[in-house]
């Protein structure tokens, strides 16, 4: 467990619940299920009912699941976006105008990978130039 702990009912439910369905126990758990519903499945002539136990009983999971995976992505991605303003923050010579990203609009998102991406090209085109430099002042044997 974490040194902070959160308040929220719903992140501790969360967070534990991800923790134990990310395990392998749940994987053998719900293989377990899966293979216990297939194999009762002559006993119930594979009839309507056999049938809808196992289409409900994922669907209500998968339908819950979705929330609980969202919340704990949602957390990560914060988490993350924070450690790497702290370090954007640090760095000599970074931008801090690059701080807080994920806020701005898709469009100036754009704008700005554009000139990183313009940035990129033209430090592979002096690498380049930089490389064949080099081969043409090695000697020929």
């Amino acid at each position: 467990m974490s040194a902070i702990k959160n308040k929220s009912l719903f992140s501790r439910f969360a967070q534990g619940t991800a923790r134990i369905t990310g395990g392998p126990w749940a994987f053998v758990i719900a293989v377990t299920i899966v293979a216990v519903w297939g194999i009762t499945g002559p006993l119930f002539d594979f009839n309507d009912t056999w049938q809808l136990v196992i289409n409900t009983g994922t669907t209500i999971i998968t339908f819950l699941m979705v929330f609980l995976i969202q919340n704990t992505q949602n957390r990560d991605a914060e988490a993350m976006h924070i450690k790497l303003d702290e370090l954007i923050r640090a760095a000599r010579g970074a931008h801090n105008s690059l701080l807080d990203l994920e806020e701005l609009e898709p469009e100036e998102l754009e704008r700005i990978r554009a000139g990183y991406t313009g940035m990129a090209k033209e430090a592979r085109k002096s690498l380049h130039q930089k490389i064949d430099n080099e081969d043409n002042e090695l000697p020929s044997r």
